[in-house]
């Protein structure tokens, strides 16, 4: 065989190449996806019935004239606040305080006929007792003192019906509270027909009033007998109230009322509870959401709120078996916490829960699960 130059060095190179090629091509299978999984936290948590409902005054009341006159004075400043008994319009009240002054004139007339009426009876009873008088005699002077009595109680009537509508000739607050706007000018005939002068409405407190279903009701009266609350007790529930532009529930009031029946065209229990509402933040006819602690969950189960997804089934979790697979499992889910949510049934306390790379984490696949606690990986996620 015949050596040349480059005879023997091109074979082995090639030889060489081929070699090499061979091991680039073959498959090399990648490591799991790293997620990061929890154990669903354990901690007390109280359950809430959450609703929504509307505020109503306390007091609420059209302020009308109960008497026929002309409009005199208007004595508030529109929307001003004014306590019970404040003036706040005078009607006319010359015509009235004639008319009392001729009631009070009629009654003095009725007062003297009655004390001569009274002195006659007495002689005509004397005189009849020792028969020096007629028996009509003695009839008629009965007939006529009795009927002058009669007459003083109707003059003293009329007095007071005349007092009462020089007294309503002066309109005041019935409670404290907000005057709106008048309706009326000075200078108005107003009371020839119902007049509406202006309305006041108390703000402080405040109720809410809403609405519970049949199961819930059914729900809270467990939980009473449960406490040993009775419905006396009723007052005790706190009740908690937000308005839709705020965070939570900020306001803070107590149960006030519950009807003694349920509404058979809805099934619902209209249900009523007080608030404070010194500051006033509160205004009739909001509508709020309104929430009642119901029952305390000493050890209950949750998962950051991120943790949970959501199929035609219901809500699911993603959880990595002891295999680390990952499985979809279907669970029950609660009230919120915070960033957390309840899980009410579907985890036990040892699951790991996927709370993080949940795109990496495909049911059937294996993953590399990189253990963290459940408020660590939720504060991760801010």
């Amino acid at each position: 065989m015949v050596k040349g130059r480059y005879g023997v060095a091109p074979v082995a190179l090639a030889a060489l190449l081929v070699a090499a090629c061979g091991e680039q091509n073959r498959y090399v299978a990648p490591p799991p996806p790293k997620v990061t999984v929890a154990h669903p936290v354990q901690q007390p948590v109280t359950h809430y019935l959450e609703v929504t409902g509307n505020t109503a005054a306390y007091n609420s009341v059209d302020l009308v004239a109960r008497v026929q006159g002309f409009l005199e004075g208007i004595h508030y400043r529109d929307g001003a606040p004014v306590t019970k008994d404040t003036l706040l319009f005078t009607i006319e009240p010359e015509p009235y305080k004639v008319k009392l002054d001729q009631a009070k004139a009629a009654e003095d007339g009725a007062a003297a006929t009655l004390r001569q009426a009274e002195a006659e009876y007495q002689r005509q009873s004397q005189l009849a007792s020792r028969d020096f008088a007629s028996k009509s005699t003695y009839d008629q002077a009965l007939a006529t003192r009795d009927s002058a009595r009669a007459n003083l109680v109707q003059a003293q009537t009329n007095t007071r019906i005349a007092e009462i509508n020089l007294g309503y000739t002066k309109v005041v607050a019935p409670f404290d509270g907000i005057v709106t706007a008048h309706l009326v000018s000075v200078g108005e005939l107003v009371g020839t027909s119902p007049t509406q002068l202006a309305s006041i409405v108390q703000l402080e407190p405040i109720y809410v009033n809403f609405n519970i279903s049949e199961a819930d009701v059914l729900r809270v009266r467990a939980e009473m007998r449960r406490q040993g609350l009775t419905p006396a007790d009723l007052k005790k529930i706190p009740a908690e109230v937000g308005l839709q532009s705020e965070t939570g529930y900020p306001h803070k009031g107590l149960l006030d009322y519950a009807a003694p029946t349920l509404n058979p065209s809805t099934g619902t229990l209209p249900v009523r509870a007080i608030f404070p509402n010194t500051d006033r933040a509160l205004l009739p006819g909001n509508f709020v959401r309104v929430r009642v602690p119901v029952q305390e969950q000493a050890e209950a189960l949750l998962v950051p709120e991120v943790a949970l997804g959501s199929d035609q089934g219901g809500r699911y979790v993603l959880v990595v078996n002891g295999e680390n697979v990952v499985e979809q499992r279907k669970v029950g889910v609660g009230q919120v916490v915070g960033e957390m949510r309840v899980i009410e049934t579907g985890l036990k306390a040892d699951d790991r829960v996927v709370v993080s790379g949940l795109i990496r984490a495909i049911p059937g696949d294996k993953v590399d699960p990189q253990l963290k606690t459940a408020e660590a990986a939720s504060a991760a996620k801010k």
